[in-house]
């Protein structure tokens, strides 16, 4: 049996149950109720979402200042489901349980590298950025988007192998159970969700300047591949007969809920869960090929009605 001070840190702050016998303790049932009633504030992660949050809104305040116009839907995509996002599976009771249930862990892995990241990107903050930023910090990051790192991280061959290699590294090695043994890795890995599915996912909806962005036949292909991935890796899950995190579960010696089991689900997370956000991400580059086409179809009318324009203008001429 784990001593308070080692269930306390498997749970992430979660309310916790005393037992008659030996003054031990265990976390209480994970339910919905305690999705909102387990919410800390206390991580860096929280620092940083109240500053890009702060950040984002004065961007958009000063283009409004200046009489710019900037859309609504983004600032909803960015400040919702995009920062929102992260805040909901890592601050509320969902972050309060990912060390007790690799179900819960499962669900802030699909958030944080699939869901959110397309949220961010579809908010632009990259665009935003260079239209509010003074000369000298706009030259800088232009410099930052446009250097050999960021070409090569934001290669969407790159990336993609990236994305894909990453869990099957994560979870089929030491390392998981090294980040549930340890706070700081733990926090490292959501950071690294966020980052990995940012530049996977960025240069595929080209919102933002960044290099390395192709044809939209290229990025629905490349999304279309990543849909199997989801497929493999959450049935290898299901069907391990190893526990992902080694002893780590079994150790908490939870009443109410059974690590094997548990990991079925998880890996039905996975597998469910991925497929669906691939597919509909794939929905979304096929919508934005559809738009870039009709756009340029309507700038190549408009540049033949000039074309006739001035040859009428001219054989009235003469």
């Amino acid at each position: 049996m784990l001593h308070v001070d080692q269930i306390f840190a498997a749970t992430s702050g979660a309310t916790r149950s005393t037992l008659a016998s030996g003054g031990e303790s265990v976390p209480p049932p994970f339910t919905v109720t305690r999705v909102f009633t387990e919410t800390e504030l206390n991580s860096w992660l929280a620092v940083g979402l109240v500053l890009a949050v702060g950040l984002y809104l004065y961007g958009v305040y000063r283009l409004r200042l200046r009489g710019d116009r900037w859309p609504v839907i983004r600032t909803v995509c960015f400040l919702g489901p995009g920062l929102g996002g992260i805040a909901l599976v890592t601050l509320s009771g969902l972050g309060a349980y990912d060390t007790t249930l690799l179900s819960v862990h499962m669900v802030q892995h699909m958030v944080l590298s699939m869901i959110a990241p397309i949220f961010l990107a579809l908010g632009a903050p990259v665009t935003l950025a260079l239209r509010t930023l003074p000369v000298r910090p706009r030259k800088r990051l232009l410099a930052i988007v446009h250097s050999r790192i960021a070409r090569v991280y934001s290669f969407p061959l790159v990336a993609f192998a990236i994305f894909v290699v990453n869990p099957f590294a994560l979870y089929f090695t030491g390392l998981y159970e090294y980040t549930l043994q340890h706070e700081w890795a733990h926090e490292l890995v959501h950071a690294h969700f966020i980052a990995t599915g940012c530049v996977f996912f960025w240069p595929l909806l080209g919102l933002d300047p960044l290099p390395g962005r192709w044809p939209y036949p290229a990025r629905a292909l490349l999304m279309l591949l990543s849909v199997p991935f989801h497929t493999v890796l959450g049935l290898t899950i299901m069907q391990s007969t190893t526990l992902l995190g080694g002893d780590w579960y079994p150790s908490l010696h939870l009443a109410w809920s059974d690590p094997r089991n548990d990991q079925v689900v998880a890996g039905g997370v996975l597998w469910a869960g991925g497929e669906f956000v691939s597919v509909t991400m794939l929905a979304v580059l096929v919508v934005q090929w559809i738009k870039q086409s009709e756009r340029e179809a309507r700038r190549l009318d408009r540049e033949l009605d000039r074309q006739e324009a001035r040859q009428r203008a001219a054989e009235t001429t003469a």
